[in-house]
């Protein structure tokens, strides 16, 4: 059993709070004052998945503990695992707990947003301390209620134990007494041979309520009163609004208003996540969606070029970086040719021994280059928000992953309060990344703002297309130095991209190799950028992959053992210090990979690879099938290495659904450009994986440690594309260098 501080230093974990109903309160915040406070309604708040998360426990007079979850909610489960790291430290009955969605407060929380894998990691010895406060401070209410010792106590399943005098009372029973108590300086957590609920697979909880259409998400909003809008948007990047005429749509039936909106200010001082891809679009208001769809074809825009600028942007309210916006209209023709032109000119990030010599002297190098395009996210549920802004508040509810940092944005742009704001958050019907830059909220405001009415607004899958926010287009190139006695002298990698470069220079084989370097390089674009799923990892742990597979391959070796052999070295004998991988837990997933998928025994079309990335470790082998009427994956076996395991069920579903995701986007996945266009704009031409193409069977398979849990949403993304590629040469002896792979596949 673990002891733990709830105090940090002179700043504490808890701090008193009051609200109206029965039982026991208590706030979680590191940066309050350690006391309890009575009162009449039991919450006990958890903290967030950064430094200062918040969130509200109640425990009822009949022992139901509703637990307030206040991170966003788009599939990973969050909403489900967070609370039962909770639910184990008190020690309750899961059968009786309710999980409701917060709304956003800044007030109550901090760091209330999702992205990067991170909240179980960030918040699980919070949530365990939130649970073991809360069940101590009912223990210690109980000890008094029958003048016993408190180590004579027990709990099980919400319910306070006394065995020498046969006692026993609920939690709901002792729960007004216990908030009387004082918070303990210290308290007990569970040695996790102890857990009961922590590892055990628990049903989503709003599993039923998704297959029966309940309206959790924003495109279900319904409110009375309200209107639909819709924008439109340059027809290319590099183009800005000029003038329309508005002569033939006013007229037309339902049609409210249209009207140019400017979404942020030039002045405004911009976040990270506050990327907007044009920022001056066209309103179109109306009274229903078909109406609004056609005064929006009927509508005539002319647009104009715009000049080049730079523009600066605070990372996380910290670092700052200033961005080169180019004018023209780009081609994905001439980002090929920008990038063979920048790759000439790197920057060196790490290098390691003296790989210059190593290559001079090499008896053979072996150098292979990969390209990837752009990529849309295609979430299903396409950008929505409702806004009903009033002249000195607003209301709004919609799908966004950091409300916490829109909001500023927001208050910003309608110059209204931060206190005087509401965001409801909705489930979010697909994310990853594309619903971080939430323009569309402060747009949905804005227009609610013009006509003085509550307004949805709507974007259809053209706009949301086409309308930026992508997965960068990068390129690496890889070179071995294989000496004269055959073995790897050196490495090189180059690597960079359309606006970003997808390097990270201390990953493996980084630590592995004597001679080692690493460089970057970046072409500026006007076409906007962001994170999708597994930034930066998605394309380079493929790249990296499928390099050291050809390599494995050249010098004569199985590609599982030689990666074992590189990691051994980085195991034994490291090369520098700035190596951000555990060679021991990496080699421990690709053994565990290699036994259950029979590596060893089994030949056929089969490909490895792994990957360490979001803090969690993962190995898979694809098999491939390219039989005419069975060509696709057939297979997929998966090993993870995630620390401890909230939700089994949970976990594997996420691992499946980053497998059939990441198939699809190496098979498929390409948007190009011409004059500034995207050339797709819809699924009948943008490629998705098809339901009969997904794997016929996926295995996953877990590493059991009692290592604090990392992420899970994002690390089972970057290795499958190298499996893939791998899986594909030994299927058809076509070694894949460029994405889409549907082009070499057959």
């Amino acid at each position: 059993m673990n002891l733990v501080k709830t105090g940090i230093g002179r700043r504490s974990f808890l701090k008193k709070s009051s609200v109206v109903g029965g039982g026991l309160f208590l706030s979680f915040n590191w940066l309050s004052g350690c006391e309890a406070q009575s009162v009449n309604e039991s919450h006990l708040s958890i903290p967030d998945e950064w430094f200062d998360l918040n969130a509200y426990l109640k425990i009822g007079e009949n022992g139901v503990v509703t637990i307030m979850s206040p991170n966003p909610e788009g599939g990973q489960n969050v909403k489900t695992s967070m609370p039962m790291i909770v639910a184990e430290e008190l020690d309750v009955d899961w059968e009786k707990v309710i999980v409701e969605q917060a709304p956003l407060n800044t007030d109550a929380y901090n760091r209330q947003f999702i992205g990067g894998s991170q909240a179980i990691r960030q918040g699980w010895k919070a949530l365990r301390m939130a649970g073991a406060t809360a069940r101590q401070m009912v223990l210690s209410a109980a000890a008094k209620n029958w003048n016993v010792p408190v180590e004579e106590l027990s709990t099980s399943k919400g319910m306070v134990y006394h065995v020498k005098t046969d006692s026993s009372m609920s939690y709901g029973e002792i729960a007004s007494a216990a908030a009387g108590e004082n918070v303990p300086d210290e308290v007990s957590l569970k040695d996790i041979s102890d857990f009961k609920i922590i590892g055990t697979s628990r049903k989503n909880v709003d599993g039923k309520d998704i297959v029966t259409g309940k309206p959790l998400f924003g495109i279900d909003t319904a409110k009375e009163g309200m209107l639909t809008a819709m924008i439109i948007h340059p027809p290319a990047f590099g183009m800005k609004f000029k003038s329309m005429d508005t002569s033939k749509v006013k007229s037309l039936p339902g049609i409210r208003d249209v009207f140019p909106i400017k979404v942020l200010e030039d002045d405004f001082e911009r976040q990270h996540f506050d990327t907007c891809t044009f920022l001056e679009i066209v309103a179109i208001v109306g009274e229903s969606t078909w109406q609004v769809m056609k005064a929006k074809k009927a509508l005539e825009v002319e647009w104009t070029s715009f000049d080049s600028y730079t523009e600066e942007r605070t990372y996380y309210r910290q670092s700052k970086q200033m961005i080169t916006i180019p004018a023209g209209l780009e081609s994905s023709t001439d980002h090929v040719e920008k990038m063979k032109l920048a790759a000439s000119f790197p920057e060196i990030q790490r290098i390691d021994g003296d790989p210059d010599k190593a290559f001079k002297e090499a008896s053979k190098i072996l150098e292979r280059t990969y390209n990837a395009p752009f990529l849309a996210h295609n979430c299903m549920e396409p950008m929505n928000f409702f806004a009903d802004v009033k002249e000195d508040s607003a209301e709004l509810a919609g799908p966004l992953q950091k409300p916490e940092l829109t909001e500023l944005a927001l208050s910003a742009r309608l110059g209204i309060p931060v206190e005087n704001i509401n965001i409801q958050m909705t489930r979010l019907g697909g994310g990853y990344g594309r619903r971080s830059y939430s323009h569309w909220l402060i747009e949905a405001a804005l227009i609610s703002q013009r006509v003085k009415a509550p307004v949805k607004l709507m974007y259809s899958r053209e706009d949301d297309m086409t309308g930026g926010i992508y997965r960068p287009a990068y390129q690496a190139t890889y070179r071995a130095a294989i000496d004269k006695e055959g073995n790897l002298s050196g490495f090189h990698v180059s690597a960079g991209g359309v606006p970003e470069s997808p390097l990270y220079a201390n990953r493996f084989p980084a630590g592995a190799i004597d001679n080692y370097l690493a460089e970057s390089w970046t072409v500026d674009t006007n076409i906007t950028i962001g994170s999708f799923r597994a930034p930066r990892s998605n394309f380079i742990a493929g790249a990296e992959q499928a390099f050291l597979d050809e390599l494995a391959e050249e010098l004569g070796k199985d590609p599982v053992k030689f990666r074992l052999e590189l990691l051994k070295r980085a195991e034994e004998n490291p090369v520098g210090e700035s190596n951000d991988y555990d060679p021991v837990r990496y080699a421990g997933v690709i053994e565990l990979c290699r036994e259950k998928s029979n590596w060893d025994e089994e030949a056929g079309k089969r490909g490895f690879a792994a990957y360490y990335c979001h803090n969690s470790y993962c190995a898979n082998v694809v098999e491939v099938s390219s039989e005419e009427r069975e060509s696709g994956v057939k297979k997929v076996t998966s090993a993870v290495d995630c620390g401890i395991v909230i939700n089994p069920d949970a976990a594997t579903n996420l691992a499946e659904g980053a497998i059939v995701d990441a198939i699809g986007t190496s098979m498929f996945g390409e948007l190009s450009f011409e004059n500034g266009a995207p050339t797709k704009s819809n699924f009948d031409q943008y490629r998705m994986i098809r339901h009969s193409e997904a794997p016929k069977e996926i295995e996953v398979h877990f590493v059991e440690n009692d290592i604090d849990p990392t992420g899970m949403g994002e690390p089972t993304y970057p290795p499958v594309m190298g499996a893939l590629a791998n899986a594909i040469y030994r299927s058809n002896g076509k070694r894949i260098y460029k994405q889409p792979f549907i082009k070499d596949f057959s």
